[in-house]
């Protein structure tokens, strides 16, 4: 049997890393991991396979950023040469990104069958883009692996058969499990001059949440309230992007060394940037 596993963005690169570890015990299993390269660079791409121990790809699309159309119109145009020239018998997709809709799409088209681990999960909000592309995949899919209990009642409300859809439960938690006597001898905190339970980590990525300028202000004046009592660590390049791009560091007018201004203004909030 011969499967090609896609990742794109770093979600799915900590999704399909035990996927890959447990396929490669079947000798019956050929598998070939493509990356697409929505996610392309060092802290965004390639430290997560060098962290999770994942294979060199076996092919990178090389796809790089752009609008929701015009990435997923990149990778479907790049992605179906390498199925006709290897002819898989699945496509293995993991998560909501648009790696993971546009490489459904062009594997569907071929007659190609398609593997959606994570499927069924749902915010109910189709102003995200994401959830665009977990409804399109799953509607697509001929075998939907779910990680948690209400994701088959999701499924089969918008009529996805019941033999098609297995709980398999959640491959993150299996990530975390295989890394976390590794994490546990990470010196970051001390890089950071933090000690355990002392700090508040926070991500915050979401276009409905940073892409609008007075919702990430109100998100930042809340955060700041918040870092009075306890300091709060970011943990996510695009929300360093677009608190620069909206000029959210006014406070240090004349700094002009990217690095200085964010930790000079995170230390105003008692807050840490990390890139």
């Amino acid at each position: 049997m011969k499967i090609i596993n896609v990742v794109g963005a770093r979600p799915n690169f900590m999704k399909m890393a035990p996927i890959i570890s447990e396929m490669s015990k079947t000798a019956s299993i050929k598998q070939i991991l493509v990356h697409t390269g929505q996610h392309y660079d060092r802290k965004m791409s390639k430290l997560f396979f060098e962290e999770l121990c994942l294979p060199k790809p076996d092919i990178n699309l090389e796809v790089g950023s752009g609008s929701h159309a015009a990435q997923t119109g990149e990778i479907m145009k790049r992605f179906e040469p390498v199925l006709l020239e290897h002819k898989p018998d699945y496509l293995l997709v993991v998560g909501d990104v648009n790696s993971t809709i546009a490489c459904s799409l062009t594997a569907s088209k071929l007659g190609i069958k398609i593997i959606h681990v994570e499927a069924g999960l749902r915010s109910f909000d189709r102003t995200m883009p994401e959830e665009i592309n977990r409804i399109l995949t799953d509607a697509l899919s001929d075998l939907l692996f779910t990680t948690e209990k209400s994701a088959k009642d999701n499924l089969m409300k918008e009529g996805i058969a019941e033999e098609k859809i297995f709980f398999v439960g959640n491959v993150m938690i299996d990530t975390l499990l295989k890394h976390k006597e590794k994490a546990n001898q990470s010196n970051i905190l001390i890089e950071l001059g933090y000690r355990e339970k002392s700090y508040c980590l926070v991500t915050l990525h979401r276009p409905s949440n940073v892409d609008n300028r007075e919702t990430l202000e109100r998100l930042i004046s809340a955060f700041k309230e918040l870092s009075k009592t306890l300091p709060i660590i970011f943990l996510h390049p695009r929300t360093r992007e677009r608190i620069e791009k909206f000029n959210l560091l006014a406070d240090t007018a004349g700094k002009t060394d990217k690095e200085t201004r964010v930790v000079f203004i995170c230390a105003i909030l008692s807050v840490i940037l990390i890139s």
